[in-house]
């Protein structure tokens, strides 16, 4: 970890705890995917998983461990790149979904939608790191942020597989809690790829904008919880009324 670089250690524990949640929320949609009757039930179960996987289980979990980090100066984040990676997460999880769930299954399917899902994921985590503002300049070390790349397209690739193969509630949340660590891996490893140079920097353009607050990082948690809980329990009434119609 560069020397700059100080840890809230409850915003890191609640990082990991929402990307816990947002991974077996997924994995609960998941489930639909091959049992819908209908292309509209099935992209709204695409959807669903992919908005508890990309929204819950990454972008929530990126940006509260972004604000978990200290820099040692003031910083602020622009909202509409902070915005942007939120959709691109959202937008490769459902997308890699779509791909893995589409047809009979295949290795070679798994691992292009993998791909394409560890790719987005990255992205949407260095484009949220671009939204940091501060009187700083921004350097990666590309070694690390490959490191970070490969394990994006690892856990992707685990992360599908688990989605359309486990049915146990036990298997899955053993498998959620596997995933949040694979999901806070990538994470701090692209933020150890980084450092910064005060050197003649100043503050950019739209800083005083900027989203900040510290209460922030909890806030996200607490709003991104009820959404989770709220599409868990639609979830379940789902899956209740299915039983009923079955009996």
């Amino acid at each position: 970890m560069p020397d700059h670089q100080h840890y809230n250690t409850l915003l890191v524990l609640l990082s990991y705890l929402i990307s816990v949640l947002g991974s077996f929320a997924a994995l609960q949609w998941a489930v639909v995917i091959p049992l819908a009757k209908t292309p509209r039930q099935r992209t709204a179960a695409v959807l669903a998983a992919g908005a508890a996987m990309g929204v819950g289980a990454i972008w929530a979990m990126h940006f509260i461990a972004m604000l978990a980090c200290d820099m040692g100066m003031p910083v602020t984040y622009d909202p509409v790149l902070t915005a942007l990676s939120a959709i691109i997460a959202f937008g490769a999880c459902s997308l890699g979904l779509f791909i893995a769930s589409s047809g009979a299954f295949s290795w070679a399917k798994l691992a292009a939608a993998g791909i394409c899902m560890g790719l987005g994921v990255t992205g949407m985590h260095y484009l949220g790191m671009a939204a940091m503002m501060m009187a700083a300049y921004s350097t990666y070390d590309m070694n690390l942020v490959a490191t970070s790349l490969l394990i994006a397209i690892v856990a992707s690739i685990v992360a599908l597989w688990l989605a359309f193969h486990l049915r146990g509630r036990v298997q899955m949340i053993g498998s959620a809690l596997v995933m949040g660590l694979a999901v806070c891996g990538m994470h701090y490893t692209g933020m150890a790829a980084f450092d910064i140079d005060e050197n003649g920097a100043q503050l950019p353009a739209g800083f005083a904008h900027g989203m900040r607050g510290d209460h922030l990082g909890v806030t996200i948690f607490v709003v991104s919880v009820a959404l989770l809980a709220t599409a868990l329990v639609v979830h379940y009434k789902r899956q209740q009324r299915r039983a009923a119609i079955t009996i």
